[in-house]
């Protein structure tokens, strides 16, 4: 098997993500400083699976921004999510005004709060925090084309407290200057 080895610069914290597994359709772990980074990899490598396991251990807060929002097993776990009383906020690119099938809709009408970012070219963000503590980020985009067709990667970082406060204060940076959505 050969090693990937991957430098990532995460909001001025440098990481290094190594795994002994081939690259496409495959998960690793590595242990960091007291926490953890799980590596996935599409296409079909449980990007999707990843996402969804993770945002239904959300107890209290699941904050989401996002630049293509399309899947519907991710939108169904952010309901879930709601319905279990998690304070849900999703901030999306201006483009999922106009996107075929966007989970914006659907969030929105399931009174998730939902906002639009159109102060950028693009608002290229893929990421969620989930109570504070754990970090989801990475080039894949919340879509099943992500999923099936696309090489992407994510990241699952938990126990990296000063890094998911850089991420949190992004996002409210974003949020700050968001709009709602309306349908």
């Amino acid at each position: 098997m050969r090693p990937i080895a991957r430098i990532l610069l995460l909001a001025a914290a440098s990481l290094l993500v190594s795994c002994d597994r081939p690259a496409t359709g495959s998960a690793g772990s590595t242990a960091t400083n007291g926490g953890t980074i799980t590596a996935h990899f599409s296409p079909r490598g449980g990007c999707t699976d990843a996402i969804v396991a993770t945002i239904g251990e959300a107890r209290q807060t699941l904050d989401i921004q996002a630049y293509s929002f399309t899947s519907v097993p991710i939108a169904q776990a952010v309901v879930a999510a709601k319905s279990r009383g998690v304070k849900v906020r999703a901030v999306l690119d201006k483009s999922q005004r106009t996107e075929r099938y966007s989970s914006a809709t659907f969030l929105k009408n399931h009174d998730v709060p939902t906002y639009i970012d159109d102060q950028h070219a693009i608002a290229h963000n893929k990421i969620m925090v989930i109570d504070g503590q754990t970090l989801i980020t990475g080039s894949f985009n919340f879509s099943k084309a992500a999923e099936e067709n696309n090489a992407e990667n994510l990241l699952v970082i938990r126990g990296n407290p000063e890094l998911i406060k850089q991420y949190t204060a992004n996002f409210d940076k974003h949020l700050a200057h968001s709009e709602s959505y309306k349908p």
